[in-house]
């Protein structure tokens, strides 16, 4: 078949035989632009992160492991000169190495989901950034830069949920063996200066590896708490709302939700401040001060697919498995 215009043949997708209505929904074709790597500037920029992650949370590591040696959570009293401590005492490192290979573990494992399921799609992607810092964990976790835009609502979904999914499955074998290993003290985190929330998960797997006996009564290993930190992590990123990894899941399922459900997600979190943790306070503000936008798709039409769908249960089974409303008690 040809056009009635200089003969050019038009494609069989784009026909619209006479007796149907002259309209149709544009269909789109994958970008034919190849993989693009990240620059050789930003390879070096994330190792050199990684290296002074490695050292802050080494150091953050040997304040656990210090701590679980004599049978007691970490003191904040004493943490801003504990901390520094293996920075004038070298071998103090090695203490910090199981708390900090499970944490960096973990969190590289999120990013690489990211990471490798945006070089599916073709989208150019940064490597892992990690961010240190000198606080209780020793980082303040990392991230990925997307330079390019997202296809259609199956690449933004799948880029979304890769992350929390795989992250998750690196925590909870560590979780799990922790646990397995954890010590029973008789004051257990009565006594302690910074007691930690339990999530649905660790609840399970206690009631499966430690039956009978009293959480309270449990001292987590270090390993253990790099592992928590990596579950509260992915309930973070899980929340249905802004930037989020949850927020991105919601936009590729509901777009027309994607902002009356960020303002729910912020307001909710303020009840949660008042009463359980004020560490929610800042993500509300946090959640309104990003904004309710959400960056442009290139193909917004084509819908997912029953598949993805489902996974979008996975996602939601995880939150519940890692949320906490009281996550830090002092």
């Amino acid at each position: 078949m040809t056009a009635d215009n200089g003969d050019r043949p038009i494609p069989p997708e784009l026909w619209v035989p006479p007796s149907q209505p002259e309209s149709f929904l544009p269909r789109y074709y994958p970008a034919p632009w190849p993989p693009q790597k990240p620059s050789l500037r930003s390879l070096f920029i994330a190792l050199a992160l990684l290296v002074l992650t490695t050292f802050s949370t080494l150091a953050a590591g040997a304040q656990f492991a210090a701590a679980y040696a004599i049978d007691r959570q970490p003191a904040l009293d004493d943490f801003a000169v504990s901390y520094f401590q293996p920075f004038f005492e070298p071998r103090l490192f090695l203490l910090g190495i199981p708390f900090a290979a499970t944490l960096l573990g973990i969190l590289l494992a999120h990013e690489l989901g990211h990471f490798f399921a945006c070089r599916y799609y073709r989208i150019q992607a940064s490597y892992p950034f990690f961010i240190p810092a000198p606080t209780l964990i020793g980082t303040l976790g990392a991230f990925i830069r997307i330079r390019s835009p997202i296809i259609n609502r199956r690449a933004l979904f799948d880029v979304a949920l890769a992350g929390p999914v795989v992250g998750f499955l690196v925590a909870v074998p560590a979780l799990a063996v922790a646990i397995a290993q954890s010590k029973f003290v008789f004051a257990g985190e009565n006594d302690a200066l910074v007691v930690f929330g339990q999530p649905l998960i660790e609840r399970i797997l206690e009631a499966l590896l430690r039956p009978g006996i009293p959480h309270e009564t449990l001292l987590l290993h270090p390993v253990g708490r790099a592992a928590w930190v990596g579950i509260f992590a992915t309930a973070l990123n899980l929340l249905p709302a802004g930037q989020l990894d949850g927020g991105h899941i919601l936009y590729a399922l509901a777009s027309h939700r994607h902002r009356r459900v960020t303002l729910a997600v912020a307001i909710l979190l303020v009840p949660l401040a008042l009463h359980f943790w004020l560490g929610w306070l800042m993500w509300a503000i946090l959640l309104l001060a990003v904004g309710f936008r959400h960056p442009p798709l290139l193909d917004r039409w084509q819908p997912l697919d029953r598949r993805r769908r489902s996974w979008a249960l996975v996602a939601l089974a995880i939150f519940v498995l890692c949320f906490m409303p009281a996550p830090l008690a002092v």
